[in-house]
């Protein structure tokens, strides 16, 4: 057994045997570069990816004829006509080409050594250290092989080290891309290249420097003989952010060879000072299940074993994934992350804007990671234009809009040609939620005033989109509930369909938070877009209660073709927007609850994004056990042995979600008040968190033991206004309690002590 520290049970991943696939790999990245890392002892495979490694450029696939049918496809669904409306989509609202752009892989780093067996096998990843290691021990001498990608450099490296001099021998050579390449040879006698001039051209350079021995080029492979210690380097670089790529990507990989011994401490540096900002105990009830292999841990956890501190290493897997895959000046995590072997990945791994984008960076700013959200701000602006294109061809609106996926160019024209998905609007204003959302944790407003417009455009195009359902309400049409289907009481089913619950509430939030932003940033807008939206919001159809007493999901209280689907999309409300909590609207989080229960009746929760966003919302709605329940089956059904989140296939939404819903579990800061352990799992009974932040700009410490909270401390990024939900006493003095919560001004910087009253 492997000797490992109480800080390891909760940081370290191991296993004793080499992935058989690569679900089972552990990844490795720095926002932009990822690799996958197997373990293998003689036959070492890395496969590759860089963020901005797709398919192909930008087309353009607005299609010109929805215009001019949209009064008539309005006209077909408010006269029920849904087979007609569903057949003019087809022809006239799909776009002329039904594909936007795909991630695709950069290739295979395959190492080669002779080994005549070994033993004592280990491999690692160790998310304090964001290293991935392999060791072994053969005829008396342990090797380890570490793998991490460096932020700093700009390199992936892969370093061998022995405990005695001249072993080390090997050839290391990159192909892979179903044969997509055009070059895969010697640079010179030190660096190989490996590029691809199909889709956005690239060159990988892959350069060794060695202790001791000889390491050369040759042909296409790296040859390492007898050495005592090798550094691989691997630099990439693209068309998409560079003219000359193979210049770049040459000169990084000789950088980074020159400075070969600083490479580890550099990456350490800049990697430790992320995720040691925030940090999640959980007393370990686990009866020594914790100190074993990953592995082993996961199966005894699904066969109902206690290991409150594998919880906790999820938490930190999704805090690793996080920093690892999402930095600034990067792409936004796809639904893989940066990390996919195929050449055609399922749904070509690009962005899902009905909620798997979104999911990946719910928990980011709660975890004290608010620069790792700016790649998604960043892909927003990226969309802007290109939805205002999409706004005008198709809808005849202002504004900016985007259907259910986008790709690297920001693509907002309608994907697929799947009629429960494609046509919905509702991606570029669900997206600008974050830009408030992103606020509201940071208080920045000079980020505020700058995105401000963004927010807005998005807002704009519904002023124009918007139509009267017939009884006075506003709303969306043509539309869809993404992904699921309805039956009607005539025993039709539907897709296309007016005024979907989620939709309302999307734009319920979305105009709610463009007029607390005006106030903040002091616009005086009372006759443009901020009166236009003050209009338009008390007409907007509030969640309604349905014949089981679940939340309906369409404007009329349809069945479901799948009870048991995958969205819940009418849940919206409560999570991730705050519209159903338990203190304002009671009847609503009862009907949430029903819901969420019918859905599971059903078979629901049977993919890990979905089971995800479910524990966040029996959080909000304060049911401790239910989340327990939930996170026992999102790790017991839909995750691989190397942690990460299994659709199935592998999707990594919901190992964000499930990281957030962590979180939430712990503390919730929505609706103006923070809330301290507000649907603690029943085992977790004593614990602390350093350092989540909370929106409002408020950084919360505390400890608890049998599941109450014992002390904490709150520090508030600017002066202002603290509400905590239940009776604290605030640096030993008795605050004043409003509506159930404890009240008081919290100087900018001060820590402020509290102690809940007994």
């Amino acid at each position: 057994m492997k000797r490992i520290s109480e800080k390891q049970k909760s940081t370290l991943l191991w296993y004793t045997a080499a992935a058989e696939d690569w679900n089972e790999a552990l990844p490795v990245g720095n926002g932009r570069i990822g690799g996958m890392v197997f373990g293998r002892v003689g036959d070492e495979l890395v496969q590759l990816n860089e963020d901005s490694i797709w398919s192909g450029y930008f087309r353009e696939r607005n299609n010109p004829k929805a215009l001019k049918n949209l009064e008539n496809m309005r006209r077909l669904i408010d006269e029920g006509s849904t087979e007609e409306a569903e057949k003019l989509c087809a022809e006239a609202f799909f776009g002329t080409n039904d594909q936007e752009r795909h991630y695709q892989p950069l290739g295979d780093l395959h190492i080669r050594c002779d080994v005549n067996g070994y033993t004592g096998y280990t491999r690692s990843l160790d998310l304090e250290r964001a290293v991935a290691e392999t060791e072994y021990e053969t005829d008396g001498v342990h090797f380890r092989r570490s793998v991490f990608v460096s932020a700093p450099d700009d390199v992936l490296a892969v370093v061998f080290e022995a405990d005695r001099t001249g072993m080390i021998s090997f050839t290391a050579e990159i192909d892979g891309r179903d044969d997509y390449y055009e070059r895969d040879c010697a640079y010179d006698d030190k660096t190989l290249i490996f590029s691809a001039g199909s889709g956005i051209p690239f060159t990988a350079a892959l350069t060794v420097c060695s202790v001791g021995g000889n390491a050369y080029t040759d042909a296409n492979r790296i040859v390492a003989e007898k050495c005592d210690k090798v550094y691989l380097l691997l630099a990439c670089q693209t068309a998409y952010r560079t003219a000359d790529h193979e210049k770049l990507a040459i000169s990084q990989a000789k950088r980074a060879a020159r400075i070969a011994k600083k490479l580890y401490s550099r990456h350490y540096a800049d990697y430790s000072a992320l995720f040691d900002r925030c940090e999640l105990t959980l007393g370990d009830d686990s009866s020594g299940e914790s100190a074993g292999p990953t592995d082993e841990r996961l199966k005894k956890f699904a066969e109902g074993a206690d290991d409150s501190k594998l919880c906790e290493m999820y938490f930190n897997f999704s805090r690793y994934l996080m920093i690892s895959g999402s930095r600034p000046g990067t792409l936004p995590l796809n639904l893989q992350g940066i990390w996919n072997k195929d050449m055609w990945p399922a749904w070509g791994s690009k962005y899902t804007v009905n909620i798997n984008t979104e999911m990946n960076y719910w928990g980011a700013d709660a975890q004290y990671l608010p620069e790792c959200v700016m790649p998604l701000i960043d892909h927003i602006e990226r969309m802007r234009e290109n939805g205002r294109v999409t706004a005008r061809v198709m809808y005849g609106c202002g504004g900016t809009v985007c259907h259910h996926n986008t790709d690297i160019w920001g693509d907002t024209a309608p994907q697929d040609k799947w009629m429960p998905g494609t046509l919905w609007p509702m991606g570029m204003a669900w997206l600008c939620i974050h830009i408030y959302e992103h606020y509201l944790y940071t208080l920045d407003e000079v980020f505020l005033a700058e995105k401000y417009d963004t927010m807005a455009e998005a807002a704009e195009f519904f002023l124009d989109f918007l139509t009267d359902d017939g009884s006075g309400r506003l709303v969306t049409s043509p539309s869809v509930s993404p992904e699921n289907t309805y039956i009607t009481k005539d025993g039709r089913k539907g897709t296309i369909c007016k005024g979907p619950s989620m939709d309302s509430q999307i734009l319920h939030t979305l105009f709610t938070d463009i007029i607390e932003a005006a106030h903040i940033l002091h616009i005086d807008d009372d006759e443009g877009l901020i009166a236009e939206i003050k209009k338009i919001l008390p007409r907007l159809p509030q969640p309604q209660i349905g014949k089981y007493g679940q939340i309906m999901e369409w404007s009329e209280d349809y069945d479901e073709a799948e009870p048991g689907h995958r969205h819940i999309s009418q849940m919206f409300a409560l999570y991730p927007s705050d519209m159903i909590t338990p203190e304002k609207t009671p009847s609503l989080a009862q009907a949430a609850r029903a819901t969420i229960e019918r859905r599971l009746s059903y078979g629901g929760g049977h993919t890990g994004w979905s089971r995800a966003w479910i524990i966040n919302m029996w959080a909000r709605l304060r049911d401790g056990g239910k989340v327990s329940e939930n996170i026992r089956a999102l790790l017991s059904s839909s995750t691989s042995i190397s942690l990460l989140d299994m659709h199935p296939p592998f999707q990594i939404d919901g190992n964000f979600g499930g990281g957030a819903g962590i979180a939430e579990a712990i503390m919730q800061s929505h609706s103006g008040e923070i809330i301290l352990l507000p649907a603690l799992p029943p085992e977790w009974k004593s614990g602390s968190v350093s350092h989540l932040r909370a929106r409002g700009g408020f950084d919360v410490s505390f400890e608890w033991e049998n599941g109450d909270v014992v002390r904490g401390v709150i520090v508030a990024l600017k002066g202002r206004e603290c509400r905590i939900r239940g009776d604290y006493t605030v640096d030993g003095m008795i605050a004043k309690n409003e509506d159930g919560c404890t009240v008081f001004y919290a100087e900018s910087g001060r820590k402020y002590n509290i102690l809940p009253v007994r």
